[in-house]
């Protein structure tokens, strides 16, 4: 690692995070974890699900974003009749004028952009929700047994309804693993719904101005991975999501609670996460501290509860704050 190039970077990094905040505070009150969690994510080349009820500005604070930091963005809106070409694009004939020979041609669809919306995500049935799996995990897309790279970086940010499910599409466990934080959006504050309603009811038009560059996001997705974690903290990462799986020299806790525990990969966004977190911080490595206020985000949709826990009332975030403590 070149120390000159690195305290650029990392000079870089922390004039991001003050333009960053600057920026999108002229549109979105409050929801400070929110949006760290979501420049986290972009830095560390990840996806988010958001999920919170209906008119907590979470499609806002997407559109947002993606005018602040000057990329391609599209929005699909799922319903229940979306079809897997309908993301990803399809193939259509065509017929040379010149020849008249006809070949297929492959169309792109919304999924090719940077920012991808994917609105009210669990309102399509598996088939479809599937095509974005690919895409999320391998930045491309397959289609007629052709591959097509997607344009980098590639940003997934997805919508849930909690409180609606009429309609409703749970989604499955390998769709939400490829998912770096899920992320719950809550109600304002009441200052905060004050300011809110002045701001949406006035004359107001608030322009953004990007705030970074498509070669900026790929330089520092690049050195993240690049900066020093102590092997104790890895240890820790390791250590945490270990304790969420059952019969696994798991907590009696753990064993009493859970169904099915994290991946290995809750491990590496735990790690990655927090390098992002620590650098955006002024750090120069993380701490256990860093891993431990990423638990949540990052394990909440990882674990999921037996009967006894749902006999109970408890949630997966009942049991990561237990194990936290323990």
């Amino acid at each position: 690692m070149n120390k000159g190039n690195d305290k650029e970077t990392l000079k870089k990094l922390a004039k991001v995070k003050e333009l960053f905040f600057l920026e999108i505070e002229k549109t979105i009150i409050g929801q400070k974890d929110v949006l760290n969690h979501i420049l986290i994510s972009l830095l560390c080349n990840g996806h988010i699900l958001l999920v919170g009820v209906p008119g907590l500005a979470k499609t806002l604070m997407i559109k947002t974003l993606a005018k602040m930091l000057d990329l391609d963005f599209n929005r699909i809106q799922f319903t229940p009749d979306l079809m897997p070409s309908d993301i990803t694009g399809t193939e259509v004939i065509e017929q040379n004028r010149s020849t008249g020979k006809r070949s297929f041609k492959f169309f792109k669809g919304p999924i090719f952009t940077n920012i991808l919306l994917a609105d009210e995500i669990n309102r399509t049935p598996p088939k479809t929700q599937s095509a974005l799996l690919e895409s999320m995990q391998e930045k491309r897309i397959t289609y007629g047994g052709k591959n097509y790279e997607l344009d980098l970086p590639f940003f997934v940010l997805a919508t849930q309804n909690p409180i609606e499910q009429e309609g409703t599409y749970p989604l499955p466990e390998a769709q939400l693993d490829r998912f770096m934080f899920n992320i719950m959006v809550n109600y304002p504050t009441r200052n905060e719904e004050v300011s809110i309603v002045n701001s949406t009811t006035s004359n107001i038009n608030v322009k953004h101005k990007p705030i970074i560059t498509r070669k900026d996001i790929i330089e520092f997705q690049s050195f993240i991975p690049k900066v020093p974690i102590a092997e104790s903290v890895v240890e820790f990462a390791v250590d945490l999501v270990n304790s969420t799986r059952p019969n696994n020299r798991s907590s009696s806790f753990a064993n009493k609670w859970i169904e099915w525990g994290a991946g290995p990969r809750a491990s590496q966004y735990l790690v990655l996460g927090a390098k992002a977190k620590a650098l955006l911080d002024g750090k120069s490595s993380p701490s256990i501290k860093d891993i431990k206020s990423l638990a949540l985000p990052i394990l909440r949709h990882r674990i999921i509860p037996n009967f006894n826990a749902d006999a109970e009332g408890m949630k997966a975030e009942d049991i990561i704050k237990e194990l936290l403590e323990s």
